[in-house]
């Protein structure tokens, strides 16, 4: 039976203001996600308010079925790609005056090349409203399609996260059609694609894992060229969905960042609320001025 562990105070939330109330009606009328507000993120209300938003491309439905996410899953059946959404995208883009442009997906198996024409459409539409923004994508593994990420890597966004998001041995159960190995392959193959492109991956500690297994992967991540970390404290979206195992305390979350440093990263953000997009833009301009 699960038992349910009583939230920290430090994760209660903000309540949205008028302004970010405005945006959040804006971009839906749209017909604009964001993985904000669709995987219920603790930081949506604070990130909105400052301008910061990570769009999802292609659609609601995700093609998997993971244990830990609450984003619309196999179950739903996904609509083709909208043609328009990049377009849409890009005028949001230019309209808020964005630098720093954070792009992800649902994972999309159904489409030949797993969705990455639609990533690259929309860095590139982008990149012609707004020359000077700095682009993040956050891409699935395109099932190791190697043509795929050749046409990401080929579009030149400055930053290509894929995130990992635990230790391997839980991968069967919160991650039944990944496969950690594959994910490694897809940071490498980004580096070696472009070694200029800067590489991002992201974990979810509180799930059963050990301070080792997490040494493990972040030894794994180095060595296949990662350079930027995030680690946050996961939070089960509903009583359904995988159940915390632990809150992880703060000086926990200092030791893997300097952990992190040591092992070689060139940027790491650990924390209970540190979620992959959050704060994205910060976190690179430490390489900038690294």
């Amino acid at each position: 039976m699960n038992v349910q562990i009583r939230l920290p105070v430090w994760f209660r939330q903000e309540i949205p203001g008028p302004e970010t109330l405005g945006l959040m009606r804006r971009l839906k009328d749209s017909g604009i996600n964001t993985v904000c507000r669709q995987a219920k993120c603790p930081n949506a209300a604070q990130c909105f308010g400052r301008k910061e938003l990570t769009f999802m491309i292609l659609g609601e439905a995700c093609s998997r079925t993971c244990g830990f996410c609450n984003i619309a899953d196999g179950r739903r059946k996904p609509r083709a790609p909208d043609s328009d959404e990049p377009l849409r995208i890009a005028a949001v883009v230019e309209s808020l005056g964005l630098d720093y442009v954070v792009v992800t997906s649902v994972t999309r198996d159904d489409l030949s090349d797993g969705g990455a024409g639609q990533f690259v459409k929309t860095v590139r539409a982008v990149r012609r409203k707004k020359r000077d923004a700095k682009i993040e994508l956050l891409i699935p593994d395109f099932q190791g399609k190697i043509r795929s990420l050749e046409a990401v890597v080929s579009a030149r966004p400055d930053v290509v996260g894929h995130n990992l998001e635990t230790v391997a041995r839980l991968y069967p159960v919160l991650r039944p059609q990944a496969d950690y190995r594959r994910s490694l392959s897809v940071l490498k193959g980004i580096k070696e694609l472009n070694p200029l492109t800067f590489t991002k991956s992201s974990l979810m500690l509180g799930l059963g894992e050990t301070e080792e297994e997490v040494c493990s992967v972040l030894r794994d991540l180095r060595d296949n060229l990662c350079d930027i970390l995030t680690l946050g404290q996961y939070l089960a979206p509903t009583p359904g969905h995988y159940p915390v195992k632990e809150f992880v305390a703060r000086r926990q979350f200092a030791r893997y960042r300097e952990i992190g440093l040591r092992l070689g990263f060139k940027a790491v953000s650990s924390g209970p609320k540190m979620r992959s997009s959050f704060a994205a833009g910060e976190l690179y301009r430490e390489l900038e001025y690294a």
